[in-house]
């Protein structure tokens, strides 16, 4: 059973392996909202998988260490799993979903694990990867639901303890349940006041709708930049212990998540994957009520793939209102474009892009259509930009 010796047990076992990550206070992030960041994305490879796959690596027999393990991940167990058999002197074999960023697959290899891609999403890896256990004789490191990984991860919740002794509420990131099942169990154990509450993604809501419904649940699919936490069955374990000890569960969408990570780099200069900014998203977008208290958001993981990172910042961009496409109807004589560019400039508003056209057939023969993106502060700075256009006699569409 899990219990909290284990958890101060591991605590033991991970000092000078493992980094104290730091708690950074982020006020503006949520209006209200006393914030705080605790910081595993800046954890060794990247995520808090170190912790638990390190101290379950500890825990294994010298005929287990010798035969070898294999685990499955969406990518950041599986750096954890690599490096902690690499600290230990261990074979490891990773099962990785063939749509893993690249950089969590090349990550996971030089840490000197062999890699497996298996075709489809993280069940499909670790139905792989129960295969090459039973054939191959490997223990099995399960990313989630194994009780020395949870006991490992609970070791956030005793820092946490300790950074931030008047601690109201943290908001932690839910894939299979480990992570949450660790802080929360801990938490709850300690100090029972503390709230939990957990995040999930509205493309893998397994996790919520299974604990919503009283049973485990499997989602047919998943779909999110989250990569991190798209997970279509949670485990046994973790869904008993967050039945018992997480206070509420929340979604985030991916824009919502998108605006979250461009947040935290552009006011914390912090880079986090999806998965790592479910929490700041939950807290920017109201998904709890944190107004008056002190809560600590989890940045889980910070092994975002940089060729999606564009993107995601476009979409922050957008959510946040730094970003706008306007459409607006025209007649095609001189000096209506400068009109339309004095009124955006006299506004502080940036023309980035410029399409021009002529009406389409049926439309009036002198009318033509002008699409400009443009650079924005704000919804209400997109709302003025609008109106003096509107005022001035001009129509959107």
């Amino acid at each position: 059973m899990l219990t909290i010796d284990n958890v101060y047990r591991a605590s033991n076992v991970l000092k000078g392996v493992v980094r104290k990550t730091d708690v950074i206070h982020a006020p503006k992030l949520a209006d209200g909202v006393d914030l705080y960041l605790k910081t595993e994305n800046l954890q060794l490879t990247g995520s808090f998988k170190i912790r638990g796959a390190y101290y379950k690596m500890t825990r294994l027999s010298s005929e287990e260490k010798e035969r070898g393990v294999v685990a499955c991940s969406a990518g950041n167990h599986s750096q954890g799993v690599a490096l902690a058999a690499q600290k230990n002197g261990i074979k490891a074999v990773i099962c990785l979903p063939d749509g893993a960023p690249i950089s969590k697959v090349e990550a996971t290899k030089s840490y000197g694990a062999e890699v497996c891609l298996v075709e489809g999403v993280y069940d499909d890896a670790y139905n792989r990867a129960l295969q090459l256990r039973d054939e191959k004789g490997y223990t099995f490191i399960h990313p989630f639901n194994d009780e020395d990984v949870i006991a490992g991860q609970g070791t956030i919740a005793l820092e946490l303890i300790e950074q931030l002794a008047d601690l109201d509420a943290v908001l932690v990131p839910i894939g299979g349940g480990g992570l949450i099942s660790g802080i929360a169990y801990t938490l709850k154990t300690v100090n029972p006041r503390v709230k939990v509450y957990g995040v999930q993604a509205v493309g893998a809501p397994s996790m919520k709708n299974s604990v919503e419904h009283g049973e485990v649940e499997t989602l047919e699919n998943v779909s999110t930049i989250a990569d991190g936490i798209a997970v279509k069955k949670p485990g046994d374990l973790t869904y008993e212990i967050c039945s018992k000890y997480v206070d509420e569960i929340v979604t985030v969408t991916d824009d919502e998540i998108s605006a979250a990570i461009l947040a935290l780099m552009e006011q914390h200069k912090l880079v986090t994957e999806g998965a790592g900014a479910v929490t700041v998203a939950a807290a920017m977008f109201h998904k709890v009520d944190l107004v008056g208290k002190k809560a600590v958001c989890v940045l889980s993981g910070g092994n975002i793939d940089v060729t999606i990172l564009s993107r995601v910042i476009k979409r922050g961009l957008l959510m946040s209102g730094r970003n706008c496409q306007l459409m607006i109807e025209l007649v095609d004589k001189p000096g209506q474009l400068k009109n339309v560019s004095r009124i955006i400039a006299d506004l502080g508003g940036n023309v980035t892009s410029v399409h021009h056209e002529r009406a389409n057939e049926g439309s009036d023969v002198n009318g033509c259509y002008l699409r400009i993106i443009l650079e924005t502060r704000n919804f209400e700075h997109i709302a003025q930009i609008k109106k003096a256009l509107t005022d001035f006699g001009f129509k959107l569409l």
